[in-house]
Protein backbone atom coordinates (compact mmCIF):
# COMPACT_ATOMS: atom_id res chain seq x y z
CA UNK A 1 0.00 0.00 0.00
CA UNK A 2 1.34 3.33 -0.82
CA UNK A 3 0.75 6.03 2.38
CA UNK A 4 0.41 9.71 2.15
CA UNK A 5 0.07 11.94 5.15
CA UNK A 6 -1.35 15.06 5.39
CA UNK A 7 -1.62 17.76 7.87
CA UNK A 8 -5.40 18.61 9.45
CA UNK A 9 -6.97 21.36 8.51
CA UNK A 10 -10.30 23.11 9.96
CA UNK A 11 -11.81 22.54 6.78
CA UNK A 12 -11.60 18.32 7.26
CA UNK A 13 -13.37 18.67 10.44
CA UNK A 14 -16.36 16.31 8.74
CA UNK A 15 -14.05 13.69 7.27
CA UNK A 16 -12.07 13.30 10.59
CA UNK A 17 -14.99 13.13 13.08
CA UNK A 18 -16.85 10.90 10.68
CA UNK A 19 -13.57 8.67 10.76
CA UNK A 20 -12.99 8.84 14.54
CA UNK A 21 -16.62 7.49 14.90
CA UNK A 22 -16.07 4.30 12.69
CA UNK A 23 -12.58 4.03 14.64
CA UNK A 24 -11.80 0.78 16.47
CA UNK A 25 -9.79 2.72 19.05
CA UNK A 26 -10.88 6.35 18.76
CA UNK A 27 -12.97 7.54 21.42
CA UNK A 28 -14.97 10.65 21.79
CA UNK A 29 -12.24 12.50 23.37
CA UNK A 30 -11.02 12.71 19.51
CA UNK A 31 -13.72 13.96 18.02
CA UNK A 32 -13.31 18.07 17.23
CA UNK A 33 -15.59 19.15 19.31
CA UNK A 34 -13.43 18.03 22.53
CA UNK A 35 -10.22 18.59 21.27
CA UNK A 36 -10.95 22.15 20.17
CA UNK A 37 -12.34 23.55 23.42
CA UNK A 38 -8.50 24.18 24.41
CA UNK A 39 -7.32 24.91 20.79
CA UNK A 40 -5.95 28.03 22.22
CA UNK A 41 -3.29 26.19 24.52
CA UNK A 42 -1.97 24.32 22.17
CA UNK A 43 -0.54 24.13 18.56
CA UNK A 44 -2.64 22.07 16.79
CA UNK A 45 -0.28 19.72 14.04
CA UNK A 46 -2.59 16.23 13.70
CA UNK A 47 -1.80 14.14 10.99
CA UNK A 48 -4.10 12.21 8.72
CA UNK A 49 -2.62 9.47 6.86
CA UNK A 50 -4.24 7.95 3.25
CA UNK A 51 -4.04 4.89 0.78
CA UNK A 52 -3.50 4.91 -2.75
CA UNK A 53 -7.47 5.73 -3.22
CA UNK A 54 -7.22 8.76 -0.77
CA UNK A 55 -9.03 7.33 1.19
CA UNK A 56 -8.57 7.53 5.58
CA UNK A 57 -6.62 4.59 6.77
CA UNK A 58 -5.79 6.51 10.39
CA UNK A 59 -5.59 9.85 11.98
CA UNK A 60 -2.99 11.15 14.59
CA UNK A 61 -4.01 13.60 16.97
CA UNK A 62 -1.29 15.81 17.71
CA UNK A 63 0.19 19.32 18.73
CA UNK A 64 3.53 21.15 17.89
CA UNK A 65 5.85 22.63 20.30
CA UNK A 66 9.41 23.99 18.49
CA UNK A 67 10.75 20.59 17.51
CA UNK A 68 8.64 18.24 19.56
CA UNK A 69 5.17 16.37 18.28
CA UNK A 70 2.81 15.33 20.89
CA UNK A 71 0.02 13.41 20.69
CA UNK A 72 -1.76 15.08 21.81
CA UNK A 73 -0.63 17.51 25.28
CA UNK A 74 -3.86 18.37 25.58
CA UNK A 75 -5.12 14.53 25.87
CA UNK A 76 -5.12 11.59 28.01
CA UNK A 77 -4.33 9.09 25.31
CA UNK A 78 -3.96 9.82 21.39
CA UNK A 79 -1.78 7.69 19.25
CA UNK A 80 -2.66 6.58 15.58
CA UNK A 81 -6.29 6.20 15.30
CA UNK A 82 -7.00 3.15 13.24
CA UNK A 83 -10.25 2.32 11.03
CA UNK A 84 -12.16 -1.00 11.11
CA UNK A 85 -10.53 -2.71 8.68
CA UNK A 86 -7.47 -1.45 6.14
CA UNK A 87 -4.45 -1.04 8.78
CA UNK A 88 -2.36 -4.71 9.90
CA UNK A 89 0.67 -4.80 11.39
CA UNK A 90 2.14 -4.81 7.85
CA UNK A 91 0.46 -1.42 7.14
CA UNK A 92 1.49 0.35 10.56
CA UNK A 93 4.78 -0.66 10.04
CA UNK A 94 4.89 1.03 6.51
CA UNK A 95 2.42 3.93 8.09
CA UNK A 96 5.52 4.34 10.96
CA UNK A 97 7.93 4.93 8.34
CA UNK A 98 6.37 6.97 6.59
CA UNK A 99 5.21 8.98 9.31
CA UNK A 100 9.14 9.23 10.28
CA UNK A 101 9.99 11.10 7.51
CA UNK A 102 7.22 12.95 7.16
CA UNK A 103 8.00 14.42 10.31
CA UNK A 104 11.88 14.81 9.49
CA UNK A 105 11.06 16.66 6.46
CA UNK A 106 8.64 19.49 8.93
CA UNK A 107 11.63 19.71 11.07
CA UNK A 108 10.57 17.15 13.95
CA UNK A 109 13.02 15.55 15.95
CA UNK A 110 10.96 13.97 18.56
CA UNK A 111 8.02 12.26 19.16
CA UNK A 112 6.01 11.90 22.30
CA UNK A 113 3.19 9.38 21.93
CA UNK A 114 0.46 8.18 23.64
CA UNK A 115 -1.57 5.18 22.84
CA UNK A 116 -4.81 4.82 23.30
CA UNK A 117 -5.19 1.99 26.31
CA UNK A 118 -6.42 -1.57 25.27
CA UNK A 119 -9.97 -0.70 27.47
CA UNK A 120 -11.04 1.91 25.12
CA UNK A 121 -10.74 -0.64 22.35
CA UNK A 122 -13.40 -1.66 20.56
CA UNK A 123 -11.54 -4.41 18.58
CA UNK A 124 -7.83 -4.85 19.13
CA UNK A 125 -5.66 -2.18 17.70
CA UNK A 126 -2.02 -2.58 19.33
CA UNK A 127 -0.20 -2.34 15.76
CA UNK A 128 1.10 0.74 17.39
CA UNK A 129 3.25 -0.80 20.11
CA UNK A 130 5.19 -3.53 17.89
CA UNK A 131 5.93 -0.72 15.61
CA UNK A 132 7.41 1.58 18.65
CA UNK A 133 9.29 -1.19 19.93
CA UNK A 134 10.79 -1.86 16.37
CA UNK A 135 11.37 2.26 16.04
CA UNK A 136 13.50 2.04 18.79
CA UNK A 137 10.88 4.02 21.14
CA UNK A 138 11.21 4.41 25.25
CA UNK A 139 9.05 4.35 27.38
CA UNK A 140 9.37 7.20 28.94
CA UNK A 141 6.22 7.62 31.53
CA UNK A 142 3.85 4.80 33.05
CA UNK A 143 0.32 5.66 35.07
CA UNK A 144 -1.43 2.88 37.07
CA UNK A 145 -5.01 3.50 36.59
CA UNK A 146 -7.56 1.33 38.78
CA UNK A 147 -10.36 -0.36 36.90
CA UNK A 148 -13.70 -2.59 37.41
CA UNK A 149 -14.40 -5.17 34.55
CA UNK A 150 -18.03 -4.77 34.81
CA UNK A 151 -18.71 -7.93 33.18
CA UNK A 152 -17.10 -9.93 36.54
CA UNK A 153 -16.58 -7.55 39.06
CA UNK A 154 -14.75 -8.36 42.00
CA UNK A 155 -16.48 -7.81 45.26
CA UNK A 156 -15.55 -4.71 47.37
CA UNK A 157 -13.70 -5.18 50.25
CA UNK A 158 -15.11 -5.19 53.95
CA UNK A 159 -14.34 -1.59 54.96
CA UNK A 160 -16.39 -0.45 51.68
CA UNK A 161 -19.07 -2.25 52.18
CA UNK A 162 -19.85 -0.99 55.80
CA UNK A 163 -19.59 2.22 54.08
CA UNK A 164 -22.16 1.38 51.56
CA UNK A 165 -24.34 0.45 55.05
CA UNK A 166 -23.70 3.77 56.42
CA UNK A 167 -24.56 5.36 52.83
CA UNK A 168 -27.78 3.95 53.00
CA UNK A 169 -28.82 4.94 56.36
CA UNK A 170 -27.92 8.21 55.78
CA UNK A 171 -30.40 8.24 53.56
CA UNK A 172 -28.43 9.32 50.71
CA UNK A 173 -30.03 10.10 46.72
CA UNK A 174 -27.86 9.13 44.14
CA UNK A 175 -28.06 9.28 40.68
CA UNK A 176 -27.69 11.91 36.87
CA UNK A 177 -27.54 15.66 38.42
CA UNK A 178 -27.38 18.88 37.21
CA UNK A 179 -25.61 20.54 39.61
CA UNK A 180 -22.33 21.19 37.62
CA UNK A 181 -21.92 24.15 40.25
CA UNK A 182 -22.33 23.41 43.62
CA UNK A 183 -19.93 19.79 42.50
CA UNK A 184 -17.35 22.15 40.57
CA UNK A 185 -17.48 24.27 44.62
CA UNK A 186 -16.79 20.85 46.18
CA UNK A 187 -14.11 20.06 43.68
CA UNK A 188 -12.19 23.32 43.97
CA UNK A 189 -12.24 23.11 47.36
CA UNK A 190 -11.16 19.64 47.82
CA UNK A 191 -8.45 19.94 45.66
CA UNK A 192 -7.03 22.88 46.97
CA UNK A 193 -7.75 22.12 50.36
CA UNK A 194 -5.84 18.87 49.90
CA UNK A 195 -3.88 19.03 46.77
CA UNK A 196 -2.86 22.41 46.55
CA UNK A 197 -4.51 22.14 42.71
CA UNK A 198 -7.33 23.24 40.85
CA UNK A 199 -9.36 20.75 37.96
CA UNK A 200 -7.85 20.88 34.59
CA UNK A 201 -11.30 22.29 33.49
CA UNK A 202 -12.78 25.14 34.61
CA UNK A 203 -16.63 25.41 35.38
CA UNK A 204 -16.88 27.06 32.18
CA UNK A 205 -15.07 24.81 29.89
CA UNK A 206 -17.15 21.16 31.32
CA UNK A 207 -20.08 22.46 30.84
CA UNK A 208 -19.33 23.89 27.30
CA UNK A 209 -17.98 20.31 26.65
CA UNK A 210 -20.77 18.89 28.73
CA UNK A 211 -23.19 21.25 26.06
CA UNK A 212 -21.42 19.67 23.41
CA UNK A 213 -21.35 16.06 24.16
CA UNK A 214 -24.28 15.79 26.27
CA UNK A 215 -24.53 11.98 25.87
CA UNK A 216 -21.05 11.21 26.61
CA UNK A 217 -20.48 13.41 29.84
CA UNK A 218 -22.25 13.53 32.67
CA UNK A 219 -22.96 14.42 36.64
CA UNK A 220 -23.64 12.07 39.19
CA UNK A 221 -24.07 13.05 42.61
CA UNK A 222 -25.18 12.11 46.06
CA UNK A 223 -27.75 14.17 47.78
CA UNK A 224 -28.62 14.65 51.76
CA UNK A 225 -32.38 13.83 52.42
CA UNK A 226 -32.84 17.69 52.76
CA UNK A 227 -31.38 17.78 49.23
CA UNK A 228 -28.16 19.38 49.63
CA UNK A 229 -25.06 17.92 46.82
CA UNK A 230 -22.50 16.12 49.10
CA UNK A 231 -20.43 14.55 46.47
CA UNK A 232 -20.33 14.07 42.74
CA UNK A 233 -18.32 12.49 40.26
CA UNK A 234 -18.19 13.69 36.53
CA UNK A 235 -18.00 10.70 34.23
CA UNK A 236 -16.61 10.28 30.50
CA UNK A 237 -18.57 7.58 28.82
CA UNK A 238 -16.98 6.09 25.69
CA UNK A 239 -18.27 3.20 23.27
CA UNK A 240 -16.33 0.67 26.20
CA UNK A 241 -15.32 2.41 29.34
CA UNK A 242 -17.25 4.20 32.06
CA UNK A 243 -14.37 6.80 33.10
CA UNK A 244 -14.59 8.65 36.47
CA UNK A 245 -13.25 12.20 35.20
CA UNK A 246 -13.58 13.98 38.60
CA UNK A 247 -14.74 12.77 42.12
CA UNK A 248 -15.15 14.71 44.96
CA UNK A 249 -16.74 14.89 48.52
CA UNK A 250 -17.01 17.00 51.22
CA UNK A 251 -16.81 16.62 54.86
CA UNK A 252 -20.58 15.27 55.30
CA UNK A 253 -20.17 13.27 52.10
CA UNK A 254 -17.29 11.32 53.27
CA UNK A 255 -18.73 10.80 56.70
CA UNK A 256 -21.61 9.09 55.21
CA UNK A 257 -19.43 7.04 52.97
CA UNK A 258 -20.97 9.25 49.33
CA UNK A 259 -18.32 8.33 46.95
CA UNK A 260 -18.41 4.13 47.46
CA UNK A 261 -22.59 4.90 47.12
CA UNK A 262 -21.69 6.76 44.41
CA UNK A 263 -19.70 3.70 42.26
CA UNK A 264 -21.73 1.14 43.46
CA UNK A 265 -24.48 3.03 42.06
CA UNK A 266 -22.49 3.94 38.61
CA UNK A 267 -21.78 -0.05 38.35
CA UNK A 268 -24.81 -1.71 38.98
CA UNK A 269 -26.37 0.92 35.93
CA UNK A 270 -23.78 0.53 33.42
CA UNK A 271 -23.17 -2.98 34.19
CA UNK A 272 -27.29 -3.68 34.07
CA UNK A 273 -26.68 -1.90 30.25
CA UNK A 274 -24.25 -4.17 29.13
CA UNK A 275 -22.62 -1.95 26.67
CA UNK A 276 -19.91 -0.88 28.76
CA UNK A 277 -17.21 -3.21 30.16
CA UNK A 278 -14.79 -1.14 31.61
CA UNK A 279 -15.12 1.41 35.27
CA UNK A 280 -12.16 3.32 35.17
CA UNK A 281 -11.60 5.50 38.82
CA UNK A 282 -8.47 7.09 37.13
CA UNK A 283 -4.54 7.37 37.76
CA UNK A 284 -2.93 7.85 41.10
CA UNK A 285 0.17 8.80 40.22
CA UNK A 286 2.31 11.83 40.54
CA UNK A 287 5.61 13.04 38.04
CA UNK A 288 4.60 10.73 35.11
CA UNK A 289 4.02 7.92 37.34
CA UNK A 290 7.06 7.78 39.08
CA UNK A 291 5.26 8.64 42.16
CA UNK A 292 2.11 6.32 43.00
CA UNK A 293 -0.32 7.75 45.82
CA UNK A 294 -0.33 4.80 47.55
CA UNK A 295 -3.43 5.97 49.69
CA UNK A 296 -5.27 6.84 47.05
CA UNK A 297 -4.77 3.90 44.55
CA UNK A 298 -5.85 1.63 48.00
CA UNK A 299 -8.91 3.49 48.41
CA UNK A 300 -9.95 2.25 44.62
CA UNK A 301 -8.56 -0.95 44.88
CA UNK A 302 -11.17 -1.48 48.29
CA UNK A 303 -13.59 -0.91 45.28
CA UNK A 304 -12.73 -3.87 43.91
CA UNK A 305 -10.79 -1.95 41.15
CA UNK A 306 -7.09 -3.77 39.87
CA UNK A 307 -4.96 -1.96 37.33
CA UNK A 308 -4.14 -0.95 34.12
CA UNK A 309 -1.20 1.43 32.47
CA UNK A 310 -1.48 4.57 30.42
CA UNK A 311 1.46 4.56 28.89
CA UNK A 312 3.76 7.78 27.13
CA UNK A 313 6.77 6.68 24.64
CA UNK A 314 9.45 9.11 23.75
CA UNK A 315 11.08 8.31 20.04
CA UNK A 316 13.97 10.39 18.15
CA UNK A 317 13.12 11.21 14.99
Amino acid sequence: MMITIDPYTPQKRPDWDAFVASSRNATFLHLRPYMDYHADRFADASLIARDTRGRIIALLPACRRGATLSSHAGLTYGGWLLGPERVDINTMMELWEVMRGHLADAGVTELIYKPVPHIYHKYPAEEDLYALWRAGARLSARQVSSVIDLTCPLPPRKDQRHKLALASRAGLRIGPSDRWADFWHILEGVLAGRHGTRPVHSLDEILRLHAALPDRISLWGAESPDGRLVAGTVLYLTDTVVHSQYIASGDEGRAAGAVGALYAAIADRYSAGGRHRWLDFGTSCEDSGRVLNAGLAEQKASFGARATVYDTYTLSI
